[in-house]
C-alpha cells in the first residue's frame, strides 16, 4: 500500500482539495501532491511519477474547461511551448542537487505573489502582446529549471504572463493548463524510459484528483471572476513557495 489504511480518510480529503484549488487556476498541482505525498511518507522513487500522472489528468482537464469556455490563446502558448519542452529535457538530464534551485525559485514566487497583490487593485491594466524572442526566453528558462528541479511549470509561467501583461487571468490558467499537460506528460514519459513503475492505486488517486480538478476548473473558468482567481492564484503560490522551501 501506498499510505496508512488508518490515514486514508484524510489524505482522500486532502487530494480533493488540492486538486480543486490549483485546478480552477489552471495548475495540475505537482507541487501540492509532492509535499501530500511526503508527509503521508510514500515511497521516494514512486513519488515523482505518481505527481506527474496526476498532474497531466488534472492539468487535463482544467485546460478542457478552459478551452471550452472560450479562454485560450494558442499563440501565446506556441511562444512559450516551443523553447520549453526541448530546454525542459535537457533540464532532466542534469545530474545536480536540486535543493538551491527550489529555495531560488521559492523567493522568487513570493515576489511574484507581492506585485501580484499590488496589482489586484489595478483596473487599467492594458494586455501586451508577447514577442516571439520574449515567449522563447521565458518559455525556454521557465523548461529548463522545470526539468531541473521536477515541476510542470505552470506556477512560473501564470504569474510572468499577468506580471508582464500578456493576459488576463484566465487565459493565463488557460495556457499554462495545457503548457501543464504537455511538459508532465514528456517528464512521465521519461520517468516510465527510465523504470518509474506505475501501479492501480496509482489510477485510484487519479480518479480522486479528478473529482477535485473537475469542479475546480469547472468554477474558475465559468463562475469564478478574474479577481477571485487572482486571489486564489496568490494562496496557490503561496502553497507552492512553502513547499519548494521546506519539502
Amino acid at each position: 500500500m501506498m499510505f496508512n489504511m488508518e490515514h486514508m480518510g484524510l489524505f482522500i480529503i486532502v487530494l480533493t482539495l488540492i486538486s480543486f484549488l490549483y485546478a480552477s487556476v489552471g495548475h495540475g498541482g505537482a507541487s501540492g501532491y509532492l509535499a501530500l505525498m511526503a508527509l503521508f511518507s510514500f515511497a521516494p522513487e514512486m513519488m515523482r511519477s505518481t505527481a506527474l500522472l496526476l498532474n497531466l489528468f488534472v492539468s487535463g482537464i482544467a485546460f478542457y474547461h478552459y478551452y471550452q469556455a472560450g479562454h485560450f490563446n494558442m499563440k501565446l502558448f506556441l511562444y512559450f511551448a516551443l523553447s520549453s519542452i526541448p530546454l525542459s529535457f535537457v533540464g532532466g538530464l542534469l545530474e545536480t542537487n536540486p535543493s538551491f534551485y527550489k529555495k531560488t525559485l521559492g523567493v522568487i514566487l513570493l515576489f511574484a505573489i507581492i506585485k501580484l497583490l499590488y496589482d489586484f487593485g489595478n483596473k487599467k491594466i492594458q494586455i501586451r502582446q508577447v514577442r516571439l524572442w520574449q515567449g522563447s526566453i521565458f518559455g525556454g528558462l521557465i523548461g529548463f529549471f522545470s526539468g531541473l528541479i521536477g515541476i510542470g511549470g505552470g506556477i512560473i509561467l501564470t504569474p510572468i504572463i499577468l506580471l508582464f501583461h500578456w493576459g488576463d487571468m484566465k487565459s493565463a490558467a488557460a495556457v499554462s493548463a495545457l503548457f501543464i499537460f504537455v511538459n508532465s506528460a514528456s517528464g512521465l514519459l521519461g520517468q516510465v524510459y527510465l523504470g518509474a513503475e506505475i501501479n492501480l492505486e496509482t489510477f485510484l488517486l487519479v480518479g480522486i484528483a479528478l473529482i477535485g480538478g473537475f469542479v475546480g476548473s469547472y468554477l474558475g473558468s465559468k463562475r469564478i471572476n478574474n479577481s477571485v482567481l487572482r486571489y486564489i492564484l496568490a494562496f496557490v503560490l503561496t502553497l507552492a513557495s512553502i513547499k519548494l522551501f521546506f519539502v
